[in-house]
C-alpha cells in the first residue's frame, strides 16, 4: 500500500515525498483512513514506528479546507491543539506538522515552558491554526488571556501515558473545561495501562482502539543484554563498555536523577570519552544546544534522564544503556525506543546491581522476555546478586568451608562453639585499612563542627601559644579558609 492509497490530499502527497517516505507503517495505514473518516482513536504502537505521522498526516488533511493565505489573525483562529509531556517531543511533533504542511497556507507554533513568553504571545498574536504545547505553558498562556481555544475542532493528547506518570492529569482536565464539546479527539500511547483507558472513556466520544502490536511490546529488532555488577563498578564498567565498541557509534546513556547524570558525564570527559548531560534543570537553549551536539556526532555520549526518554529521534542510534533501571517497567520501554526505529536494529544494555533485581523482574513480566545475562570479567556482582534466583550462589558457597572446620569446633570444651567471650579483643583483631566515611585520610573528623579556640595567640612560626599555662595539643595543619594556620614553613 501506498500514501496515495489512504486518501490524503496531492498537497501532503508531495511533503511525504519530498521527505522520503514511500510506504506508510501499520499504525498509519490502519489510523489515518478512520482519523480522515471523523472518529476518535485511541491509537498504540511501538515506539519509532511512526506514531506522529498517523496523526499528523490526516490532521492537515482534514484542516486544509480553512487552509488561507489571507495575513489577518481572524481568518487563522486555533483550530488543532496538541499536548505533549515534555519539550523535546513538543518540538518533535512541531518538526512533524512544519515538513508536512509546507505546501499549505496553514500556520504552526510550539509553545513550551523553560523559555521566555513573548516571543510565543507575538507568535500567538499573527493568528496560529495548529499549536503544539506542553499543558502548563499553555495554561500560562490560557491565564495571560494570550490564547483562544473556543474554535478548536482537533485535540491529540501524545504520549497519554507519560502525562500520567509526570503528573499532568489535572492541567488536562483543566484545559479540557476550555475546549468545545463538539471535537475530534485523538489519542496515541506506545502502552496503555488500564488508568489510561479509563481517561479515553473520560475524552473520548466511541474511540476506536488500534493497536498494531500487543501494549508494552518492543521492537523485535532491539536485542537485550543484562550486566550484573556491583554498583560501586557501574560507572567503570560503563566507561568500558564504550570504549571497546566502535568509536563512530554513539550511545545514549539513562540515569534516575539529575544530579547523577551530571556527575555520569563529568566522569565520562574526565577518561577521555566525549559526553555531555541533558536533563530538567538545565535551560532549554542548553539542552537543544547539547541535543544538536550529539545528533552531529560532537557527542559520543548523552547522558539523560527520563526527561529525554520521550521525544528523541535520533537516526541510526545503535545502543541505549541503562545504567540505572527506571523504577517504572514502561520506562524500559521508551527508553530503549530511541533505538531499533523504523526496523534498523539496536542493542538495549542494562547495568544492574543486587538491590535493582526487583525493576529487572517487572521488566521481564511487562515485555514478556527472559533477558540474557552475562558478566563481564572484572566486573563482577553482589555476592547476593543470584539469591532471589534459586540461592545458586549459597548453594556453591557451602563446600568452600574446610572439611575439618566442623570437627575443630565439636573439639572446643563442652563440644559448643567458640562463644563470643573466647573471641579476641578488638584491639588484637587485625585492623581494617578502610577508614570510617567521615573520615578523611589525615584523621579530620567532618561530621564534628569546626569550633575555633579562644585565647589564641600565634607568636612562633610553629604556631605556639605563649603564657598559656593549659597545656595545648599540637596543632594540625588545616585549611586556610576554615580558619587554620596555613602551611608550616
Amino acid at each position: 500500500m501506498s500514501f496515495s492509497e489512504l486518501g490524503l490530499i496531492p498537497e501532503i502527497l508531495r511533503a511525504v515525498t519530498e521527505a522520503g517516505y514511500t510506504e506508510p507503517t501499520p499504525i498509519q495505514r490502519q489510523a489515518i483512513p478512520v482519523v480522515l473518516a471523523g472518529h476518535d482513536v485511541m491509537g498504540g504502537a511501538q515506539t519509532g514506528t511512526g506514531k506522529t505521522a498517523g496523526f499528523t498526516l490526516p490532521l492537515l488533511n482534514r484542516l486544509a479546507r480553512h487552509a488561507s493565505s489571507s495575513t489577518s489573525p481572524a481568518r487563522h483562529p486555533v483550530r488543532a491543539l496538541i499536548l505533549a509531556p515534555t519539550r523535546e517531543l513538543a518540538m518533535q511533533v512541531y518538526e512533524s506538522v512544519k515538513m508536512y504542511s509546507k505546501h499549505l497556507p496553514l500556520r504552526s507554533t510550539c509553545i513550551y515552558g523553560g523559555v521566555d513568553m513573548n516571543p510565543q504571545i507575538q507568535e500567538l498574536r499573527r493568528g496560529i491554526e495548529i499549536v503544539v504545547a506542553t499543558p502548563g505553558r499553555l495554561l500560562d498562556h490560557v491565564q495571560q488571556k494570550t490564547i483562544a481555544l473556543g474554535q478548536v475542532e482537533f485535540l491529540i493528547l501524545d504520549e497519554a501515558d507519560r502525562m500520567l506518570d509526570m503528573g499532568f492529569i489535572p492541567d488536562i482536565r483543566r484545559i479540557l473545561a476550555l475546549l468545545p464539546a463538539n471535537r475530534q479527539s485523538l489519542l496515541f500511547s506506545a502502552t496503555f495501562s488500564d488508568e489510561i483507558k479509563k481517561l479515553a472513556d473520560q475524552m473520548l466520544k466511541n474511540p476506536q482502539l488500534i493497536e498494531v502490536a500487543r501494549r508494552n511490546m518492543v521492537s523485535e529488532t532491539i536485542t537485550h543484554i543484562v550486566h550484573p555488577v556491583s554498583s560501586g563498578l557501574k560507572r567503570n564498567l560503563l566507561a568500558h563498555i564504550v570504549r571497546h565498541e566502535d568509536e563512530a557509534n554513539q550511545v545514549l546513556v539513562f540515569v534516575d536523577t539529575k544530579f547523577a547524570c551530571s556527575r555520569l558525564a563529568h566522569f565520562l570527559e574526565r577518561h577521555g570519552i566525549s559526553a555531555d548531560a541533558i536533563h530538567g534543570d538545565k535551560t532549554q537553549q542548553a539542552r537543544t544546544e547539547t541535543l544538536e551536539n550529539f545528533k552531529s556526532g560532537k557527542v559520543r555520549v548523552l547522558v539523560a534522564t527520563d526527561v529525554a526518554a520521550r521525544g528523541l529521534d535520533i537516526e541510526d542510534l545503535p545502543s541505549v544503556i541503562n545504567f540505572e533501571l527506571p523504577h517504572t517497567a514502561e520506562d524500559y520501554v521508551h527508553r530503549i525506543g530511541r533505538t531499533g526505529r523504523a526496523g534498523k536494529s539496536g542493542k538495549a544494555v542494562s547495568l544492574v546491581s543486587s538491590e535493582e533485581r526487583h525493576r529487572l523482574a517487572d521488566i521481564q513480566k511487562l515485555i514478556k522476555l527472559e533477558i540474557r545475562q552475562e558478566i563481564v570479567p572484572g566486573y563482577d556482582p553482589e555476592p547476593d546478586f543470584f539469591d532471589a534466583d534459586g540461592s545458586r550462589r549459597r548453594r556453591t558457597a557451602a563446600p568452600s568451608r574446610p572439611a575439618d572446620a566442623a570437627p575443630a569446633a565439636a573439639a572446643a570444651p563442652g563440644g559448643e562453639r567458640r562463644k563470643r567471650s573466647d573471641r579476641p579483643e578488638r584491639s588484637e583483631r587485625p585492623s581494617r585499612s578502610r577508614q570510617p566515611s567521615h573520615i578523611a585520610a589525615d584523621g579530620f573528623d567532618f561530621s564534628k563542627p569546626y569550633q575555633q579556640k579562644d585565647k589564641l595567640s600565634v607568636t612562633g612560626s610553629e604556631g605556639e601559644s605563649e603564657g598559656n599555662a593549659i597545656p595545648q595539643k599540637s596543632q594540625r595543619p588545616i585549611a586556610f579558609l576554615l580558619g587554620g594556620l596555613g602551611r608550616k614553613h
